[in-house]
This record gives structure tokens, sequence and C-alpha cells, in this order.
């Protein structure tokens, strides 16, 4: 801390999350004051943690970085376990220790960031090396594995989209981007297509994983799918229905989904519904734009870092906030398949929160060793 200024702590990036966060908690108080009063105790946990791990130098867990890897898959690979993991509906993602209930994959998603950031550091001269990129994406398949077999879809997507974004601030070949792009947009488009064709009968899609085939088929064909796709058609509506301002957090509407308690886990996964109804457009574009902010803030800090490492650590929290951001917003838009996937910083859930304010501290705490390296910043 002797080497710490106060001129490099970026108390503006704290005040972004912290007005994000209550933002988040009045709309949760409109639901549920039970779940706005948790809410805030994960506030007031999270900005504690936060601030420790702000000054926590980073540096210190890259040398780390091996045994921070191993223990992320024991804490995943516990939870897969009857006598560990806690089953909700038809998912064994929690761990429930006396009346305390946390979800493994929310803290995996910041500590893989660190291990990511780690590896590709230590392997910057021979990032487009074969032998590195099969090794990299062993070091992800492991823990990614263990996270779809929970099952978990979403977080599993997710957090291999941020691996494949670190890579490329890492100085992966534009040659070898532009080669992916073009086996991957095409594949993706043809498995969609067999899905519809053949996808009832894949073993990938039968017993614990038999909901994410009736996810994917009822944003594909909600007529046909009525009852599975009546969520986010509700969502949908809602965010349609509160048009510019919205009908107001505590509005006694007849007609308000919310009120009628048409739009279920209104407080978590589809919290956007709930601001698009009762704050309109510009509520939701309230939250779009903070995020964009918190993003770029991060990019700020990552482009001034001292070494690879920060920088990707800094590059990996913004990925992973802007992509978890996409996906919940897409999916109660219909843009995307229903996902079990919170809006960070406003979905209620401690776990995702006080994860979300450790990425954050990590960030300040690359914010506060001033650029001493080479230059170029991000590639």
């Amino acid at each position: 801390m002797n080497n710490y200024k106060l001129k490099n702590y970026n108390f503006r990036l704290i005040v972004e999350v912290v007005v994000l966060t209550i933002f988040g908690i009045v709309v949760i108080a409109s639901q549920s004051s039970y779940y706005a009063k948790r809410q805030i105790i994960g506030l007031i946990l999270g900005f504690v943690v936060m601030a420790a791990v702000s000054l926590f130098d980073y540096d210190i867990l890259m040398k780390i970085a091996i045994p921070i890897y191993l223990g992320t898959l024991g804490l995943l690979g516990i939870i897969l376990l009857p006598a560990f993991g806690h089953s909700s509906h038809g998912a064994q993602r929690w761990i429930q220790i006396g009346g305390f209930t946390f979800q493994p994959s929310e803290i995996a998603k910041i500590l893989l960031i660190i291990c990511f950031a780690y590896y590709f550091g230590k392997m910057e001269e021979k990032i487009n090396d074969l032998k590195t990129i099969i090794k990299a994406l062993l070091i992800a398949v492991v823990p990614l594995g263990l996270i779809f077999k929970q099952p978990d879809l979403s977080t599993t997507i997710v957090i291999f989209l941020v691996f494949a974004f670190m890579y490329m601030i890492a100085g992966l070949s534009y040659r070898l981007i532009g080669i992916v792009l073009a086996i991957v947009v095409p594949s993706t488009v043809a498995g969609l297509a067999f899905i519809v064709s053949k996808g009832d009968k894949l073993k990938i899609f039968q017993g614990s994983h038999r909901y994410q085939y009736i996810r994917i088929m009822a944003w594909l064909r909600p007529s046909e799918f009525g009852d599975k796709a009546i969520q986010q058609r509700n969502s949908k509506m809602a965010i349609g229905s509160g048009q510019l301002f919205g009908k107001g957090l505590y509005n006694s509407d007849v007609s308000s989904l919310k009120n009628g308690n048409f739009i279920s886990e209104s407080h978590t996964d589809f919290i956007n519904a709930i601001v698009g109804e009762s704050l309109g457009f510009v509520g939701c574009m309230f939250i779009i734009i903070m995020v964009l902010i918190i993003c770029f803030e991060c990019i700020g800090i990552a482009k001034r870092c001292k070494d690879l490492q920060g920088t990707l650590i800094a590059t990996g929290v913004a990925a992973l906030i802007m992509t978890q951001t996409f996906v919940n917003v897409g999916v109660t838009t219909g843009l995307l398949p229903n996902t079990g996937l919170s809006l960070p910083f406003i979905s209620y859930g401690l776990t995702s929160l006080v994860s979300m304010y450790i990425g954050i501290g990590l960030v300040l705490n690359v914010g506060l060793h001033p650029a001493k390296r080479r230059t170029g910043g991000i590639r």
C-alpha cells in the first residue's frame, strides 16, 4: 500500500456501481421489502469486500493463480456431490451451509478471469502458438464442463465468451479470429436448424438437460410451445406496456403484469421486465447507459495499467458485465432463448452481487498501478 497514490484510485467507478446497485434495490423494493433488505446487506458486504480487494496487490494473485484455479475446480466439483450440492428447479448449482446459500459458479466467473489473465500474460510472446492455444482451451474447458454439468448452460456460454474476449485482447491473431468466426457463425445457424429438426432425439438434450431443448424451441417456435414461451411473452408485453416513462414502481394499474404476478423470477432473472413496465424506455436505457459507462471505465483503467495481466483483468471484468447484461436483456426482450442469468448490479442475488463487487475491486487495484510498461495499452 505504500506505493499506492490516492490520485490513481478511481472513486468515479465506485460511485457508478453503487448508484446502479441502489437503483436495483429500489426496483426490488417495489416488489418485495424482504428481498430489498437482503440486497442492501449484499451491497454493504460487497462494498466492504470491494474496498479490501482493491488494496490487495493483484501481482500477488498472479503468483497464486494456479492454486486459485485448482481451488475453483474443487469448488465446482464439490457442488456436483449430493452431500454438498443443493438442488432447485432441476439444477444443482448451490451450496447450502446452515441458512446461507451461495452459488459457486458466480464466484468462479471472477476467479477464472484471474486464471485466464495469468496464463495469457505468461504466454504473451507465444500467444498464437498452437500449443498455447490448445493449453488455453483445456484450461477453459475443464471448469466450463463442470458448470455445464450442473446444468448451467448460460453461465457456461458467458464465461467462454469472456475467455474468448480476453484471448483476443491478449493478442490473438486477427487471421485466427476471422477463421474462428467463419466457422462458428454458420455452425451456429446450422446447429439451430438441426435442433429444430432432430433436437428432440439428441442425447445431449435428455435427462436434466431436457429443459434446454424446450427453451430453445419455445424461442424459435413460440406458437407450438405456448405454455413454455409464456414467461418471455409476458416479459415483452410488460416492457412494451411501459412505453416511454412507465406506469410507476408502485402503480395500482389492474393491467400491470407485475401486479398480477404474471412475470416469474421478477426480482432476479426478469427484473428488466419490471423496469420496462414500471419505468419505461427511460428506465431500461438508464441501465444500459450505466453499464456502458462502467465498462468504459474498466477499459480506460486497462489501457493505463502496468502489464498485460492487469489489462486482461480489467477488460475481463468489463467483458463479463457487458456480456451478462446483453444476455439478460436479450432474454427479457425475446432476442435470445430463456436462460437463468442475472442482470449485473440490478438483480437480487447476494452471491452474484458480491462477486461483481469483487471484480470491481480487482479493477480498482489494477488502476492503482500506473503504467510502467510497454506502450500500446490494449492491443
